[in-house]
């Protein structure tokens, strides 16, 4: 199944993580546009349309994977903005981190992320392989709705 009806936005500060997201995606099916950024600042930038981004990239967007360690604004503060934001908050937000910390997943979901995703080694592929599972099911959800 094909999931080209949306964009994908990538908040992740480690090119080498972005690389292998990137990859196991494509791997497994997803073949949707994705933009990366690398800080929080940036997401947000991207997100308002301010700078070199367009205006147009929320209304394509279909899903936000964001990373919660990173630099000049945390994942959690950029969390807390698109789901204050009334033309961001709708947009489902997978957050990735290398933290199993209780209370980073409790703020998450607490905040409205729609699932919380450790990068541990030995899971991380399979877990990235769920998330293009995933993206199919948006698509399909959108698909149905547009019908």
């Amino acid at each position: 199944m094909e999931s080209k009806n949306f964009k994908i936005l990538l908040v992740e500060d480690d090119p080498d993580h972005t690389h292998l997201i990137k990859r196991e995606l494509k791997k497994s099916g997803v073949t949707n546009t994705i933009d990366w950024v690398e800080d929080g600042d940036e997401a947000i930038r991207y997100l308002e349309g301010a700078g070199d981004y367009s205006v147009d990239n929320v209304s394509s967007l279909g899903l936000i994977l964001l990373d919660i360690k990173l630099p000049k604004m945390t994942g959690i503060e950029v969390l807390e903005w698109i789901k204050k934001n009334d033309e961001t908050k709708e947009i489902p937000v997978v957050m990735l981190t290398t933290s199993s910390d209780i209370k980073d997943i409790e703020k998450s979901y607490s905040l409205g992320a729609n699932l919380y995703v450790e990068k541990s080694v030995e899971n991380f592929v399979k877990r990235i392989k769920n998330i293009g599972l995933y993206c199919q099911y948006l698509y399909s959800k959108k698909d149905e709705q547009e019908a």
